[in-house]
C-alpha cells in the first residue's frame, strides 16, 4: 500500500500549525515567567484593522502611556479605558502591555496603561496613591488630544485589578488627587484579588503585611450602592488568585444594593484571562467582548444621564 505524502497545502496548514503551537507554548511561558515585553512583541506581529499612536507619557517611572486609535476622533472625543498592570505588586510595567492599548484602539477607544510603585518602595498605600495620581495626569493629557476623560472605564489584571477597584470603590484615593470619583464610570476586575486577608502569599504579604489591621485594605469592604458598576471577570482554573474573590465580591455588591457581573470561565487560568486580550489568542473575542458590551453599557448611560438629570436611567438588569 502506497502512503500518500502531504501536497503543499497540507505542508502549509501543518506549518500553521506548528507556528501557532510554538507561539502558544512561548506565549504561557512568558506569561508565566511573568515576561510581558514578550507577550508585547508577539502581538505586535499581528496586524489590526485600526492602528494606535502613543500620544503622550508621563514623566514618572514607572512612565504611564496614552494611546490614542488612528483617524479622526467622535464627537466629544475618543471613548477612554485606563488599564492597570499585574504582578504580584512586584513585577511589570505599563510599556510590557501595549497589546492591550492595540486591542481597544483596534476598537475605537483611547487607552491608558498606567504606572505605580512596586514593592517594595510599593508597599500599601503607595501603588493605590500612584495609581490615582497615574488618573489625574490622564485627565491633563486626555484633554490636549481629543479623549474624553470625564467617564472612564478602568480595567485592571491581577494586582493591577486589585488598584482599580480600590481606585473605584474607596473614593479618598481619588480625592486625595484631585480627581473627582464620579469620572469612573464602570471598574472590570480580571481575576481581582478582592478578599484574600488574610494574607497566605508571598506577594500579598509583601505588600500588606505591615498594615496594622489588614482586613482596611480590602475591596470587599468598601462594597457599596452607590459604587460604579463592576465586571468581575475570572477563570475557574486560577490558582493565583483564587475565583472565590471575584465570587465574594460580587455577592457583597449585590447584598449592598450595588452592581456587580460576574462572568467566570470554566478551566482558564490566571494568564489565560489576560491572554484574552491580545490579538493571538483572543478566543473568539471570549474575554474582550464582555468588556466592550460593559464599557458601552456604562458610558451610554452616563451619556444619557448627563443630557437629562432630571430622568433617573435605569440600567439594564444583569
Amino acid at each position: 500500500m502506497t502512503r500518500r505524502r502531504p501536497g503543499k497545502l497540507g505542508w502549509t496548514v501543518i506549518a500553521i500549525a506548528f507556528l501557532a503551537l510554538i507561539g502558544f507554548a512561548l506565549w504561557r511561558w512568558a506569561v508565566a515567567a511573568g515576561s510581558s515585553g514578550t507577550l508585547d512583541w508577539i502581538d505586535a506581529r499581528f496586524a489590526r484593522d485600526r492602528a494606535a499612536e502613543l500620544v503622550a507619557t508621563s514623566g514618572d517611572e514607572p512612565a504611564s502611556e496614552l494611546w490614542v486609535p488612528e483617524g479622526e476622533p467622535p464627537p466629544g472625543g475618543f471613548p477612554l479605558i485606563v488599564f492597570s498592570h499585574g504582578g504580584g505588586w512586584h513585577s511589570g510595567s505599563p510599556s510590557d502591555y501595549r497589546f492591550v492599548a492595540r486591542t481597544f484602539a483596534d476598537k475605537g477607544y483611547a487607552a491608558a496603561l498606567i504606572g505605580y510603585r512596586l514593592v517594595p518602595e510599593g508597599r500599601y498605600p503607595a501603588m493605590l496613591e500612584d495609581s490615582a495620581a497615574a488618573l489625574r495626569w490622564v485627565r491633563d493629557a486626555a484633554e490636549r488630544e481629543n479623549v474624553d476623560a470625564d467617564s472612564m472605564i478602568l480595567v485592571g489584571h491581577s494586582a493591577g485589578a486589585y488598584n482599580v477597584l480600590m481606585l473605584g470603590l474607596e473614593p479618598r484615593w481619588l480625592e486625595a488627587a484631585g480627581v473627582p470619583p464620579d469620572t469612573i464610570a464602570g471598574v472590570v476586575s480580571m481575576a481581582g484579588p478582592a478578599d484574600f486577608f488574610p494574607f497566605d502569599k508571598e506577594s500579598s504579604i509583601n505588600a500588606f503585611g505591615h498594615v496594622a489591621d489588614g482586613r482596611i485594605t480590602q475591596p470587599i469592604r468598601f462594597a457599596r450602592a452607590d459604587a460604579p458598576p463592576l465586571l468581575l471577570q475570572h477563570g475557574t482554573a486560577d490558582t493565583v488568585v483564587r475565583p472565590y474573590n471575584s465570587r465574594n465580591l460580587a455577592q457583597a455588591m449585590q447584598a449592598a444594593g450595588g452592581e456587580a457581573e460576574l462572568v467566570e470561565y470554566d478551566g482558564m487560568s490566571h494568564a489565560g484571562l489576560v491572554m484574552g486580550l491580545s490579538r493571538p489568542f483572543a478566543q473568539g473575542g471570549r474575554v474582550l467582548d464582555p468588556i466592550l458590551a460593559f464599557a458601552r453599557e456604562a458610558l451610554s448611560e452616563r451619556t444619557a444621564s448627563a443630557n437629562n438629570s432630571s430622568v433617573p436611567v435605569q440600567r439594564e438588569s444583569r
